[in-house]
């Protein structure tokens, strides 16, 4: 969790700034509540961050930061947000979407071999490729 950042020195720096925020809502800033709050239940403290002892903020950061989760089922394709497949993107210009093998054939969105985060990027991704693609074939077809 949380790569590429020190849980352990935010979580001090909460210390040393006197926080009263116990141990679920501190890891809440920075990880979802509910996972927050599961990590937090683990150390069981009801303390303020400020009074906690170094070493066991050092304990709560590691756990945090090296937990392996697995997954253990699925909500099945119903409930899918993105599937995987389409054409592959080696086959594409990046610049233009079109299909290097046949002029003239723009790939975009979806048809293509690209998965984003939640939040948008599918989106995104549909209307940044769609509009590369439409305007290169409007150069295409000027040509």
């Amino acid at each position: 969790m949380l790569p590429g950042q020190d849980l352990a020195a935010l979580l001090m720096g909460l210390k040393k700034a006197g926080s009263k925020a116990k141990a679920p809502a501190a890891l809440a800033r920075w990880l979802p509540q509910r996972l927050a709050a599961a990590l937090a239940a683990q150390k069981a403290s009801e303390r303020p961050m400020a009074e906690w002892a170094d070493k066991d903020i050092q304990v709560l950061a590691q756990r945090a930061q090296n937990m392996q989760l697995y997954p253990t089922g699925t909500e099945g394709f119903a409930k899918a947000e993105v599937t995987r497949g389409g054409v592959d993107t080696r086959a594409l210009s990046s610049r233009t979407m079109q299909v290097e093998a046949v002029p003239g054939l723009f790939m975009v969105g979806e048809a293509v071999d690209v998965t984003g985060w939640l939040g948008g990027y599918n989106f995104h991704w549909a209307w940044a490729s769609g509009h590369a693609a439409g305007e290169a074939a409007a150069q295409f077809r000027a040509v």
